[in-house]
């Protein structure tokens, strides 16, 4: 099952699934693999949706598979919610980032154009809260409050709202530099939207020199 979602992320968020091959540990990457694709759900259920009210009844399917998770019930068979599960098991893993994530997807269900507001903080509670948690998860003693704004930056980035994203870039790099070694593999993909490489070549010599470099 592992392997299958590690496909899925390679396909459909290439810039992430290229910063957790700097894990080295196998059973920890597929945790962060397992991240990945929880947020890449959360991210279809806008776009797939006909209409808000479906979009709503999508995040709510996501919402009570975390109440399966938490009270310790038979989660439903979907091999991402599987995955997250037993990672939320195996990691003690707090509900909130995860809860935020799903909030988050509610903004995305309004066509209104986003405010830099708006954008900032559906940046944090996406892929903030995702880097949030991948951070705790490579190193529970870390400071995983660290990863959010990093975090974000990659997201408004790719949106794109790379004007906003610069805007973010100073203190992102603060605050990814505050982050230990083994944390930062969960915000090293944010360099691919701060420094943009045109091949998958570059794509990768950006990514090893941002983690031994320990920066953005």
């Amino acid at each position: 099952m592992s392997d299958d979602l590690d496909d899925t992320i390679r396909r459909v968020d290439p810039d992430r699934w290229l910063s957790s091959r700097f894990v080295g540990d196998a059973a920890l990457r597929a945790d962060v693999i397992a991240i990945y694709a929880y947020d890449h759900e959360l991210a279809r259920a806008p776009k797939v949706a006909s209409n808000s009210l479906l979009g709503e009844i999508r995040l709510t399917w996501w919402r009570e598979m975390l109440d399966e998770a938490y009270e310790g019930r038979h989660v439903r068979h979907h091999p991402t919610a599987q995955a997250l599960a037993d990672v939320i098991a195996r990691r003690q893993l707090p509900r909130e980032p995860l809860e935020a994530m799903i909030d988050a997807r509610y903004r995305e269900l309004d066509a209104t154009p986003m405010t830099d507001a708006e954008a900032l903080e559906w940046a944090r509670g996406t892929a903030g809260e995702a880097a949030r948690v991948v951070a705790r998860i490579l190193d529970p003693n870390a400071d995983s409050a660290r990863a959010v704004l990093p975090g974000a930056t990659w997201a408004l980035g790719r949106r794109p709202l790379p004007a906003l994203a610069a805007v973010q870039a100073a203190v992102a790099r603060r605050d990814a530099r505050a982050l230990s070694a083994a944390a930062f593999p969960a915000v090293a993909h944010a360099a691919l939207v701060l420094h943009p490489a045109r091949s998958e070549l570059g794509r990768r010599l950006r990514l090893t020199l941002s983690v031994a470099r320990g920066r953005i």
